[in-house]
């Protein structure tokens, strides 16, 4: 894989160990080889993951969907606003425990002055307020608005009933304003007058923009009066969608309780939005971002199962994150999840689910843009395809790959490996130097390049990727094509991607560096037709049957005809041809084969032969015993025949095409 370095300014990703484009296409290629789908080929890698050339390990979709379901098992039992109503509840007891015992100390003071008349008044103040309390609703809202009208004895009571009502109406204010600036105590008339004005601004704002009307006030003017309670907001969408996820997470806490719950935290909350004289402006706004973000689901309800109370804005925060894990775990269950991976919220990624997660994603983003930007791939409507330059691009990795190979083979490894042609004229260009190619290098552009990838000072490194090397005139063509058995024991044995895999290389190779030879590709199954190159990885095999060589030779010879210089067919196959072309042209299969299609297909091998066609044959996982139809091919051609399985076809491939090219 080359990859070419540059100076640029530092920016966003800069300094993660990334992935590149080049590394993902490669990744996917046996994938969509084998299905001929892309789409499904990039969904299938990112839901199952992979590991990086760099031995760094990608989460797949499945993994982080996983964890996305267990934080939000996690969530869900934190959040309990069944227990903070309870909590309210208990606070409003011990207040009345609390002042019912002030008044029975006060009673006893009486009793022990021996003050007939004190006596009297006290039992007199004393059944007075016990009858106020014993006349108290069991409801919550109604006991409250009860004690708002207590005139408490104990001034211990009283403070903690302050105290109450300052803790409600700042929890309740902060469900709905959770950047709000915090409240020292209770919320004074001041700063409740100002939140009124935000929300009545803000409404007013809303709904002119509905209408398409000026905005008054400007953005400007209501962010410089009531910025700090949107921070990081840049525009009337921006405000609009924190206080719309913000109010759709505190309708998701009410939903999440029953009927009877329900009714009594709403009840609740607009009896202390009413007391704070915020209950108009509150609902008018909700009204409103309702209207403004029909995308976001107000319905939706979620399962919170805590036991320890807690704060009715902490449920309400719980809720919001539980909404966005929702959000996440929809994504992350798409069957298009490598469409919609561009507009994954990676900041929501990373607040539910950590850095590493939104590294991985982002990681995943850029190598996808890359395929986009470097022209690897195209849409097509909903589709996704590869392009001509990612077909290159796999041929070329595909090259590499069996270059790799080919050094690596203790019995291919002594073979003599590609070396320039020097018959012809010095070209004045050079080009990136390819495995197989002798080093004939441009010293100036290749240590150009050096400093461009390691930066100025001494010594310099050089690496493969720096080489550039001279181009030679060739004096010499060759044609070739490739005839690829597209017969279904090819894809039912395996062995068809391999087969993809070389053609790919190999008509790389031709195409880089013997640019004047021709070149084409055959594919036979029943019939044979002539493949365009950029077509053949997302090339799959019908469900018909038939080895119809005898049409495969033929269409190669046509293809051929006003070709010179070293002419061949490179036939690729696992199995002794069972169909041909009958008189009418049509294909005619039987298995096993009948002696009519064996003498077809060796006349149209004879007229290979007295074309000076040269007939190259790679039978893929045969025992000799058992397909001695090639070796009567090789005998009347004197073509070269190579028994080999799948997994050598390959080196074999261009080990053979290499050193016979460099003979000619």
């Amino acid at each position: 894989m080359a990859i070419r370095y540059g100076f640029r300014r530092l920016g966003a990703g800069d300094g993660d160990d990334d992935f590149d484009a080049d590394e993902l296409l490669a990744l996917l290629a046996d994938d969509y080889m084998e299905s001929g789908d892309l789409d499904d080929a990039m969904d299938r890698l990112l839901r199952e993951g992979f590991t990086t050339k760099d031995g760094e390990r990608i989460e797949g979709l499945r993994e982080l969907l996983e964890r996305t379901r267990e934080q939000r098992r996690a969530l869900e039992q934190q959040a309990d606003p069944e227990g903070e109503l309870q909590r309210y509840r208990d606070w409003l007891d011990l207040i009345e425990h609390t002042e019912n015992a002030a008044l029975e100390d006060l009673l006893a003071e009486a009793a022990a002055s021996g003050d007939e008349r004190r006596q009297e008044v006290t039992e007199e103040l004393v059944n007075q307020r016990k009858l106020q309390q014993d006349l108290m609703s069991d409801s919550l809202v109604e006991r409250l608005g009860n004690f708002r009208n207590y005139d408490f004895v104990s001034s211990e009571a009283r403070e903690e009933f302050e105290q109450l009502l300052g803790e409600l109406e700042r929890d309740i204010v902060s469900t709905y304003f959770e950047q709000s600036k915090e409240f020292f105590g209770r919320p004074d008339p001041e700063e409740l007058a100002r939140m009124r004005d935000m929300m009545d601004a803000l409404s007013t704002m809303i709904e002119q923009d509905r209408a398409g009307e000026p905005l008054d006030p400007s953005f400007e003017q209501f962010m410089e009066r009531f910025g700090e309670y949107f921070p990081g907001a840049e525009s009337l969408e921006d405000v609009i969608a924190q206080m719309a996820e913000r109010a759709a997470a505190a309708e998701a806490m009410f939903n999440s309780l029953s009927a009877e719950q329900q009714a009594e935290l709403r009840g609740l909350f607009n009896d202390v939005m009413s007391n704070m004289e915020l209950n108009f402006s509150m609902n008018r706004l909700v009204s409103n971002l309702r209207m403004a973000t029909p995308d976001i689901d107000w319905q939706r309800a979620n399962r919170l199962r805590g036991q320890n109370g807690g704060r009715f804005a902490d449920a309400a925060s719980v809720a919001q994150q539980l909404g966005e894990l929702k959000d996440i775990e929809d994504f992350l269950g798409k069957a298009n999840a490598a469409q919609a991976l561009p507009e994954v919220d990676v900041e929501a990624i990373r607040r539910n689910l950590g850095d590493d997660a939104a590294k991985h994603v982002e990681k995943l983003q850029r190598a996808l843009k890359g395929l986009k930007d470097r022209g690897y791939i195209d849409r097509d409507g909903q589709r996704t395809t590869l392009s001509a330059k990612g077909v290159r691009q796999i041929g070329q990795q595909a090259l590499k790959d069996l270059f790799g190979q080919l050094r690596n083979s203790p019995t291919l490894g002594a073979h003599p490996t590609a070396s320039v042609s020097r018959g012809g004229d010095r070209e004045e260009t050079s080009k990136p130097w390819e495995p197989g190619e002798a080093l004939s290098l441009n010293l100036s552009k290749t240590l150009r390049n050096a400093v461009f990838r390691q930066g100025p000072g001494t010594p310099i490194t050089l690496h493969p990727d720096d080489f550039e090397v001279e181009e030679y005139e060739s004096t010499k063509r060759s044609a070739t094509v490739f005839a690829i058995d597209l017969s279904l024991s090819m894809a039912m044995r395996g062995n068809l991607v391999p087969a993809k895999k070389m053609v790919l290389a190999l008509t790389q190779l031709i195409r880089s560096k013997y640019p004047r030879d021709f070149v084409a590709v055959v594919g036979f199954g029943e019939i044979a037709a002539e493949l365009k190159i950029e077509d053949i990885p997302a090339l799959t095999i019908d469900y018909a049957y038939g080895t119809n060589l005898q049409h495969a030779l033929a269409m190669a010879r046509h293809l051929m005809r006003n070709e010179r210089g070293e002419r061949q067919v490179v036939v690729v196959t696992d199995g002794e041809p069972t169909a041909h072309l009958t008189a009418s042209g049509e294909p005619f299969f039987s298995w096993p084969p009948v002696p009519e299609t064996l003498q077809k297909t060796m006349a149209e091998v004879l007229r290979c032969t007295k074309a000076g066609i040269t007939i190259n044959t790679f039978a893929l996982d045969i025992e000799r015993s058992q397909f001695p139809f090639v070796e009567q091919i090789a005998r009347v051609n004197g073509g070269r025949l190579f028994y080999t399985d799948v997994d050598e076809l390959g080196t074999y491939v261009l080990d053979d095409f290499v050193r016979h090219r460099r003979a000619g």
